[in-house]
Protein backbone atom coordinates (compact mmCIF):
# COMPACT_ATOMS: atom_id res chain seq x y z
CA UNK A 1 0.00 0.00 0.00
CA UNK A 2 1.38 3.60 -0.85
CA UNK A 3 1.68 6.37 1.43
CA UNK A 4 2.23 10.20 0.12
CA UNK A 5 4.12 10.75 2.93
CA UNK A 6 7.20 9.82 0.40
CA UNK A 7 7.84 9.72 -2.79
CA UNK A 8 6.72 7.08 -5.26
CA UNK A 9 9.01 4.93 -5.95
CA UNK A 10 9.70 3.73 -9.60
CA UNK A 11 11.81 1.12 -11.40
CA UNK A 12 12.89 2.40 -15.05
CA UNK A 13 12.41 -0.72 -18.21
CA UNK A 14 13.99 0.24 -20.93
CA UNK A 15 16.44 3.08 -20.37
CA UNK A 16 16.30 4.38 -23.88
CA UNK A 17 15.43 7.82 -25.26
CA UNK A 18 11.79 8.35 -23.89
CA UNK A 19 12.72 6.95 -20.78
CA UNK A 20 15.40 9.39 -20.08
CA UNK A 21 12.38 11.83 -20.70
CA UNK A 22 9.92 10.44 -18.51
CA UNK A 23 12.41 9.73 -15.39
CA UNK A 24 13.96 13.05 -15.25
CA UNK A 25 10.76 14.42 -13.91
CA UNK A 26 12.18 12.84 -10.67
CA UNK A 27 15.06 14.74 -10.64
CA UNK A 28 13.65 18.02 -10.71
CA UNK A 29 10.95 16.76 -8.51
CA UNK A 30 12.52 14.52 -5.99
CA UNK A 31 10.16 14.94 -3.56
CA UNK A 32 7.09 13.09 -5.74
CA UNK A 33 9.37 10.41 -7.83
CA UNK A 34 12.55 8.59 -7.23
CA UNK A 35 13.76 6.37 -9.22
CA UNK A 36 15.10 3.10 -7.41
CA UNK A 37 15.69 0.92 -10.36
CA UNK A 38 16.77 0.46 -13.52
CA UNK A 39 16.28 -2.68 -15.76
CA UNK A 40 18.08 -2.24 -19.04
CA UNK A 41 20.27 -5.25 -21.62
CA UNK A 42 22.66 -2.57 -23.01
CA UNK A 43 25.34 -2.26 -20.24
CA UNK A 44 25.79 1.52 -21.30
CA UNK A 45 22.35 2.20 -20.96
CA UNK A 46 21.77 0.72 -17.55
CA UNK A 47 24.64 2.79 -16.71
CA UNK A 48 24.16 5.62 -17.75
CA UNK A 49 20.51 6.05 -16.62
CA UNK A 50 21.90 4.60 -12.86
CA UNK A 51 24.69 7.20 -12.90
CA UNK A 52 21.35 9.93 -13.17
CA UNK A 53 19.55 8.75 -10.44
CA UNK A 54 22.29 7.72 -8.21
CA UNK A 55 20.86 3.52 -8.75
CA UNK A 56 23.20 0.86 -6.34
CA UNK A 57 24.62 -2.29 -8.63
CA UNK A 58 22.25 -4.06 -6.50
CA UNK A 59 19.82 -2.45 -8.59
CA UNK A 60 20.40 -2.76 -11.70
CA UNK A 61 19.31 -5.65 -14.02
CA UNK A 62 19.32 -6.49 -17.33
CA UNK A 63 15.91 -7.81 -18.04
CA UNK A 64 12.53 -7.25 -16.53
CA UNK A 65 12.55 -10.96 -15.45
CA UNK A 66 15.24 -10.79 -13.14
CA UNK A 67 12.17 -7.92 -11.21
CA UNK A 68 9.30 -10.47 -10.85
CA UNK A 69 11.27 -13.46 -9.63
CA UNK A 70 12.04 -10.89 -7.01
CA UNK A 71 10.10 -9.58 -3.96
CA UNK A 72 8.28 -6.14 -5.04
CA UNK A 73 11.10 -3.65 -5.19
CA UNK A 74 9.03 -0.51 -6.12
CA UNK A 75 5.44 1.36 -6.45
CA UNK A 76 5.52 1.38 -9.96
CA UNK A 77 7.04 0.75 -13.30
CA UNK A 78 8.00 3.03 -16.02
CA UNK A 79 8.32 1.12 -19.32
CA UNK A 80 9.81 2.52 -22.04
CA UNK A 81 10.84 -0.95 -24.16
CA UNK A 82 10.35 -1.38 -27.71
CA UNK A 83 6.60 -1.34 -28.96
CA UNK A 84 6.93 -5.33 -29.13
CA UNK A 85 8.02 -5.63 -25.49
CA UNK A 86 5.17 -3.44 -24.17
CA UNK A 87 2.71 -6.05 -23.37
CA UNK A 88 4.98 -9.46 -22.68
CA UNK A 89 6.95 -7.01 -20.48
CA UNK A 90 3.93 -5.19 -18.41
CA UNK A 91 1.83 -8.17 -17.56
CA UNK A 92 4.20 -9.88 -15.39
CA UNK A 93 4.73 -6.57 -13.54
CA UNK A 94 0.89 -6.46 -13.23
CA UNK A 95 0.66 -9.43 -11.30
CA UNK A 96 4.00 -8.83 -9.66
CA UNK A 97 1.93 -5.66 -7.55
CA UNK A 98 3.36 -2.82 -9.66
CA UNK A 99 1.28 0.02 -11.23
CA UNK A 100 2.76 0.99 -14.88
CA UNK A 101 3.47 4.09 -16.92
CA UNK A 102 3.71 2.34 -20.33
CA UNK A 103 5.02 3.77 -23.56
CA UNK A 104 2.94 3.81 -26.53
CA UNK A 105 1.55 2.28 -28.50
CA UNK A 106 0.15 -0.17 -26.15
CA UNK A 107 1.05 -2.98 -29.10
CA UNK A 108 0.97 -3.61 -32.82
CA UNK A 109 -1.35 -6.18 -32.11
CA UNK A 110 -5.23 -5.74 -31.34
CA UNK A 111 -4.92 -9.29 -28.96
CA UNK A 112 -2.17 -8.22 -26.54
CA UNK A 113 -3.98 -4.88 -26.17
CA UNK A 114 -6.91 -6.84 -25.54
CA UNK A 115 -5.35 -8.83 -22.79
CA UNK A 116 -3.51 -6.20 -20.85
CA UNK A 117 -7.03 -4.38 -20.70
CA UNK A 118 -7.84 -7.99 -18.94
CA UNK A 119 -4.75 -8.56 -16.59
CA UNK A 120 -5.09 -4.81 -15.49
CA UNK A 121 -8.81 -5.20 -14.79
CA UNK A 122 -8.02 -8.85 -13.02
CA UNK A 123 -5.37 -7.65 -11.06
CA UNK A 124 -6.49 -4.11 -9.73
CA UNK A 125 -3.32 -2.34 -10.66
CA UNK A 126 -3.45 1.40 -12.82
CA UNK A 127 -1.60 0.99 -16.26
CA UNK A 128 -1.45 4.60 -17.62
CA UNK A 129 -0.29 4.71 -21.47
CA UNK A 130 1.87 7.83 -22.29
CA UNK A 131 -0.32 9.66 -24.41
CA UNK A 132 1.59 12.64 -23.89
CA UNK A 133 -0.07 15.16 -26.35
CA UNK A 134 -3.13 15.29 -24.09
CA UNK A 135 -1.09 16.65 -21.53
CA UNK A 136 0.57 19.77 -23.87
CA UNK A 137 -1.02 23.42 -22.66
CA UNK A 138 -2.75 23.20 -26.41
CA UNK A 139 -4.99 19.85 -26.56
CA UNK A 140 -5.80 19.97 -22.59
CA UNK A 141 -7.29 23.49 -23.04
CA UNK A 142 -9.29 22.09 -26.46
CA UNK A 143 -11.18 19.49 -24.32
CA UNK A 144 -11.76 22.06 -21.66
CA UNK A 145 -13.15 24.35 -23.86
CA UNK A 146 -15.19 21.33 -25.34
CA UNK A 147 -16.18 20.33 -21.20
CA UNK A 148 -17.47 23.50 -20.70
CA UNK A 149 -19.65 23.78 -23.10
CA UNK A 150 -18.62 26.67 -25.31
CA UNK A 151 -19.23 25.26 -28.52
CA UNK A 152 -21.97 22.71 -27.75
CA UNK A 153 -22.02 19.18 -28.68
CA UNK A 154 -19.43 17.92 -31.30
CA UNK A 155 -20.56 16.98 -34.24
CA UNK A 156 -17.25 16.95 -36.14
CA UNK A 157 -12.89 16.67 -35.85
CA UNK A 158 -10.55 16.53 -38.23
CA UNK A 159 -6.86 16.28 -37.83
CA UNK A 160 -3.84 16.40 -39.83
CA UNK A 161 -0.56 15.34 -38.57
CA UNK A 162 2.52 16.30 -41.25
CA UNK A 163 5.55 14.30 -40.64
CA UNK A 164 8.85 16.33 -41.90
CA UNK A 165 11.08 15.11 -44.18
CA UNK A 166 13.67 14.35 -41.72
CA UNK A 167 11.50 12.84 -39.01
CA UNK A 168 9.61 10.28 -41.45
CA UNK A 169 12.87 9.53 -43.23
CA UNK A 170 14.98 8.90 -39.90
CA UNK A 171 12.04 6.73 -38.11
CA UNK A 172 9.61 5.03 -40.66
CA UNK A 173 12.15 4.53 -43.91
CA UNK A 174 15.84 4.23 -42.26
CA UNK A 175 14.71 3.62 -38.75
CA UNK A 176 13.74 0.54 -36.73
CA UNK A 177 9.90 1.52 -37.58
CA UNK A 178 9.93 0.95 -41.34
CA UNK A 179 8.91 -2.47 -42.39
CA UNK A 180 5.54 -3.36 -41.22
CA UNK A 181 6.60 -7.23 -42.51
CA UNK A 182 9.15 -7.66 -39.57
CA UNK A 183 7.55 -5.87 -36.46
CA UNK A 184 3.85 -5.71 -37.50
CA UNK A 185 4.84 -1.96 -37.17
CA UNK A 186 1.72 0.16 -38.75
CA UNK A 187 2.63 3.67 -40.00
CA UNK A 188 -0.60 4.86 -38.09
CA UNK A 189 -0.57 2.95 -34.84
CA UNK A 190 2.89 3.80 -34.32
CA UNK A 191 3.22 7.34 -35.36
CA UNK A 192 -0.50 8.46 -34.90
CA UNK A 193 -1.25 6.66 -31.96
CA UNK A 194 -1.31 9.86 -30.76
CA UNK A 195 -3.95 11.26 -32.76
CA UNK A 196 -6.17 8.14 -32.95
CA UNK A 197 -5.84 9.22 -29.09
CA UNK A 198 -6.35 12.82 -28.99
CA UNK A 199 -10.07 11.70 -31.59
CA UNK A 200 -11.20 9.64 -29.49
CA UNK A 201 -10.31 11.64 -26.40
CA UNK A 202 -12.01 14.37 -27.67
CA UNK A 203 -15.64 11.81 -27.69
CA UNK A 204 -14.53 10.55 -24.15
CA UNK A 205 -17.35 8.35 -23.46
CA UNK A 206 -18.70 7.93 -26.84
CA UNK A 207 -16.98 5.34 -28.62
CA UNK A 208 -15.92 5.10 -32.46
CA UNK A 209 -18.09 2.90 -34.41
CA UNK A 210 -16.81 2.41 -37.73
CA UNK A 211 -13.60 3.46 -40.26
CA UNK A 212 -12.93 3.60 -43.73
CA UNK A 213 -9.17 4.39 -44.58
CA UNK A 214 -7.32 4.80 -47.69
CA UNK A 215 -3.15 4.76 -48.01
CA UNK A 216 0.28 3.48 -49.30
CA UNK A 217 3.69 4.15 -50.16
CA UNK A 218 3.76 6.81 -52.95
CA UNK A 219 7.03 8.64 -52.70
CA UNK A 220 9.62 6.62 -50.95
CA UNK A 221 9.91 3.37 -53.27
CA UNK A 222 12.83 2.42 -55.64
CA UNK A 223 11.24 3.19 -59.07
CA UNK A 224 10.52 6.97 -57.47
CA UNK A 225 14.33 7.44 -56.82
CA UNK A 226 15.82 10.63 -59.10
CA UNK A 227 18.53 10.38 -61.15
CA UNK A 228 21.89 10.43 -60.12
CA UNK A 229 20.39 8.93 -56.73
CA UNK A 230 22.91 5.97 -54.70
CA UNK A 231 22.60 3.24 -52.65
CA UNK A 232 24.40 5.40 -49.75
CA UNK A 233 24.45 9.08 -49.57
CA UNK A 234 28.11 9.34 -49.02
CA UNK A 235 29.43 6.46 -50.68
CA UNK A 236 28.00 6.64 -54.20
CA UNK A 237 25.29 9.18 -55.09
CA UNK A 238 25.75 12.26 -57.50
CA UNK A 239 23.20 14.43 -55.85
CA UNK A 240 23.45 14.29 -52.47
CA UNK A 241 24.71 18.21 -51.85
CA UNK A 242 21.58 19.17 -53.03
CA UNK A 243 18.99 16.26 -51.37
CA UNK A 244 16.74 17.33 -48.57
CA UNK A 245 17.38 13.48 -47.38
CA UNK A 246 21.15 13.40 -46.96
CA UNK A 247 21.82 11.54 -44.32
CA UNK A 248 25.51 13.83 -44.11
CA UNK A 249 22.83 17.09 -43.74
CA UNK A 250 20.28 15.42 -41.47
CA UNK A 251 22.22 13.93 -38.56
CA UNK A 252 25.83 15.64 -38.48
CA UNK A 253 25.25 18.86 -39.92
CA UNK A 254 21.51 19.63 -38.47
CA UNK A 255 22.27 16.89 -35.63
CA UNK A 256 18.90 15.54 -36.08
CA UNK A 257 17.70 12.26 -34.69
CA UNK A 258 20.68 11.38 -32.86
CA UNK A 259 19.26 8.89 -30.55
CA UNK A 260 18.31 6.78 -33.53
CA UNK A 261 21.19 7.55 -36.15
CA UNK A 262 23.74 6.62 -33.39
CA UNK A 263 22.16 3.96 -31.72
CA UNK A 264 24.66 1.19 -32.75
CA UNK A 265 27.73 2.69 -32.25
CA UNK A 266 26.46 4.88 -29.32
CA UNK A 267 28.72 3.09 -26.50
CA UNK A 268 31.70 4.79 -28.15
CA UNK A 269 30.71 8.05 -27.61
CA UNK A 270 31.32 8.43 -30.95
CA UNK A 271 33.49 11.41 -32.64
CA UNK A 272 32.21 13.36 -36.03
CA UNK A 273 34.23 11.17 -37.96
CA UNK A 274 33.64 7.91 -36.49
CA UNK A 275 29.94 9.13 -37.24
CA UNK A 276 30.29 9.55 -40.99
CA UNK A 277 32.26 6.78 -40.91
CA UNK A 278 29.45 4.37 -40.01
CA UNK A 279 27.06 6.03 -42.18
CA UNK A 280 29.33 5.11 -44.98
CA UNK A 281 29.54 1.55 -44.15
CA UNK A 282 26.72 -0.54 -42.07
CA UNK A 283 24.65 2.17 -40.38
CA UNK A 284 21.47 1.86 -41.86
CA UNK A 285 20.84 5.54 -41.87
CA UNK A 286 23.57 5.98 -44.62
CA UNK A 287 21.14 4.38 -46.86
CA UNK A 288 19.38 6.12 -49.47
CA UNK A 289 15.92 7.00 -48.71
CA UNK A 290 14.52 5.45 -51.64
CA UNK A 291 16.46 2.16 -51.33
CA UNK A 292 15.62 1.05 -47.68
CA UNK A 293 12.75 -2.27 -47.99
CA UNK A 294 10.50 0.26 -46.01
CA UNK A 295 6.94 -0.89 -46.80
CA UNK A 296 5.12 1.17 -44.02
CA UNK A 297 2.74 3.87 -45.85
CA UNK A 298 4.40 7.50 -46.49
CA UNK A 299 0.54 8.96 -46.34
CA UNK A 300 -3.08 7.64 -44.92
CA UNK A 301 -6.10 9.21 -44.90
CA UNK A 302 -9.27 7.94 -42.55
CA UNK A 303 -13.16 9.11 -42.17
CA UNK A 304 -14.81 7.45 -38.66
CA UNK A 305 -18.25 7.49 -37.48
CA UNK A 306 -18.89 7.66 -33.87
CA UNK A 307 -22.11 5.95 -32.13
CA UNK A 308 -23.69 9.43 -31.68
CA UNK A 309 -23.43 10.44 -35.03
CA UNK A 310 -20.35 12.39 -34.64
CA UNK A 311 -17.77 12.27 -37.63
CA UNK A 312 -14.20 12.47 -37.94
CA UNK A 313 -11.36 12.54 -40.29
CA UNK A 314 -7.43 12.33 -40.24
CA UNK A 315 -4.77 12.52 -42.34
CA UNK A 316 -1.28 11.99 -42.17
CA UNK A 317 1.36 12.70 -45.15
CA UNK A 318 5.06 12.28 -44.36
CA UNK A 319 7.46 14.31 -46.10
CA UNK A 320 6.42 17.76 -45.21
CA UNK A 321 8.32 20.70 -45.25
CA UNK A 322 7.02 22.15 -41.76
CA UNK A 323 6.01 18.79 -38.78
CA UNK A 324 2.85 20.10 -37.40
CA UNK A 325 -0.77 18.82 -36.46
CA UNK A 326 -3.60 20.49 -36.84
CA UNK A 327 -7.03 20.88 -35.59
CA UNK A 328 -10.49 21.81 -36.41
CA UNK A 329 -13.39 20.63 -33.73
CA UNK A 330 -17.16 21.68 -35.20
CA UNK A 331 -20.01 21.85 -32.66
CA UNK A 332 -23.75 22.70 -32.65
CA UNK A 333 -22.65 26.53 -30.61
CA UNK A 334 -19.49 27.09 -32.54
CA UNK A 335 -15.77 25.68 -33.29
CA UNK A 336 -12.63 25.52 -32.52
CA UNK A 337 -9.19 25.84 -34.81
CA UNK A 338 -5.51 25.90 -34.39
CA UNK A 339 -1.94 24.56 -35.04
CA UNK A 340 -0.37 23.04 -32.18
CA UNK A 341 3.22 24.12 -33.53
CA UNK A 342 1.70 27.68 -33.32
CA UNK A 343 0.65 27.39 -29.94
CA UNK A 344 -2.50 29.17 -30.26
CA UNK A 345 -6.06 28.50 -31.24
CA UNK A 346 -9.13 29.96 -32.11
CA UNK A 347 -13.03 29.79 -30.84
CA UNK A 348 -15.85 30.96 -33.03
CA UNK A 349 -19.25 31.40 -32.91
CA UNK A 350 -21.81 32.60 -35.61
CA UNK A 351 -22.47 36.14 -35.23
CA UNK A 352 -25.78 37.19 -37.43
CA UNK A 353 -25.66 40.72 -36.37
CA UNK A 354 -25.28 43.45 -39.29
CA UNK A 355 -21.87 43.51 -40.55
CA UNK A 356 -20.56 40.89 -38.68
CA UNK A 357 -20.81 36.81 -39.65
CA UNK A 358 -18.77 35.65 -36.67
CA UNK A 359 -17.12 36.35 -33.97
CA UNK A 360 -13.81 34.98 -32.91
CA UNK A 361 -11.60 34.96 -29.60
CA UNK A 362 -8.12 33.43 -29.91
CA UNK A 363 -6.30 31.50 -26.81
CA UNK A 364 -2.79 31.64 -26.68
CA UNK A 365 -0.81 28.95 -25.19
CA UNK A 366 3.03 27.94 -23.74
CA UNK A 367 4.56 25.63 -26.33
CA UNK A 368 7.51 23.52 -25.42
CA UNK A 369 9.03 22.14 -28.25
CA UNK A 370 9.53 19.18 -26.99
CA UNK A 371 7.90 16.77 -29.71
CA UNK A 372 4.70 16.42 -27.52
CA UNK A 373 4.23 20.49 -26.34
CA UNK A 374 5.07 20.37 -23.54
CA UNK A 375 3.48 17.07 -22.49
CA UNK A 376 5.72 14.60 -21.12
CA UNK A 377 6.29 15.86 -17.57
CA UNK A 378 3.21 16.65 -16.87
CA UNK A 379 1.97 13.39 -17.62
CA UNK A 380 4.47 11.71 -15.14
CA UNK A 381 2.77 14.09 -12.77
CA UNK A 382 -0.92 13.44 -13.61
CA UNK A 383 0.64 9.29 -13.01
CA UNK A 384 1.96 10.15 -9.95
CA UNK A 385 -0.89 11.68 -8.78
CA UNK A 386 -2.96 9.31 -9.29
CA UNK A 387 -1.00 6.57 -7.52
CA UNK A 388 -0.46 8.67 -4.66
CA UNK A 389 -4.41 8.55 -4.63
CA UNK A 390 -4.56 12.18 -6.06
CA UNK A 391 -7.63 13.49 -8.32
CA UNK A 392 -6.64 12.55 -12.12
CA UNK A 393 -6.20 15.73 -14.48
CA UNK A 394 -8.92 16.00 -17.40
CA UNK A 395 -5.78 14.48 -19.55
CA UNK A 396 -5.24 10.99 -17.48
CA UNK A 397 -4.70 8.28 -19.90
CA UNK A 398 -6.76 5.53 -18.18
CA UNK A 399 -6.33 2.31 -19.92
CA UNK A 400 -10.36 1.84 -21.02
CA UNK A 401 -9.85 4.88 -22.64
CA UNK A 402 -6.75 4.93 -24.13
CA UNK A 403 -8.08 1.32 -25.75
CA UNK A 404 -10.26 3.53 -27.92
CA UNK A 405 -7.67 4.89 -30.30
CA UNK A 406 -5.84 2.15 -30.28
CA UNK A 407 -8.81 0.27 -31.70
CA UNK A 408 -9.66 2.88 -34.05
CA UNK A 409 -6.40 2.33 -35.48
CA UNK A 410 -6.28 -1.26 -36.20
CA UNK A 411 -9.57 -1.10 -37.55
CA UNK A 412 -8.29 1.26 -39.96
CA UNK A 413 -5.56 -0.46 -41.01
CA UNK A 414 -7.83 -3.64 -42.11
CA UNK A 415 -9.88 -1.06 -43.94
CA UNK A 416 -7.25 0.57 -45.97
CA UNK A 417 -6.06 -3.41 -46.41
CA UNK A 418 -9.20 -4.73 -47.61
CA UNK A 419 -10.70 -1.76 -49.41
CA UNK A 420 -14.07 -1.50 -46.86
CA UNK A 421 -15.63 -0.13 -43.82
CA UNK A 422 -14.69 -1.48 -41.06
CA UNK A 423 -17.18 -1.89 -37.84
CA UNK A 424 -14.87 -1.53 -34.52
CA UNK A 425 -15.61 -4.38 -32.11
CA UNK A 426 -15.80 -3.64 -28.09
Amino acid sequence: MYHNSRPLTAIVVGAGHRAVVLSNYALDHPTELKIVGVAEPREYRRKQLAKAHGIPNDMCFETSDELVQRPQLADAIINATMDHLHVPTTIPLLKAGYHVLLEKPISMYESEVRELFDVANDTGRTVMICHELRFAPFYAAIRRTILDGVIGDVIDIRTSENVSYHHIGAAYIRGKWNKKSLGNYSMLIAKCCHDMDLLTWMKAGIRPKSVASFGGIVQFKAQNAPSGSGLRCLVDCDIENACPYSAYKNYIEMDLWGPYAWDSIEHMSPTREQKIESLKTDNPYGKCVWHCDNDVVDHQSLAIEFEDGCTATHSMAGGVSRPCRQMHIIGTKGEIQGVLEDGRFVIRHPDARSGHEYSEEWMDLSVNMDMHGGGDHRLVEDFVTVIRGGQPSISSTVLEDSINGHLLGFAADRSMDDHRVVDIEY
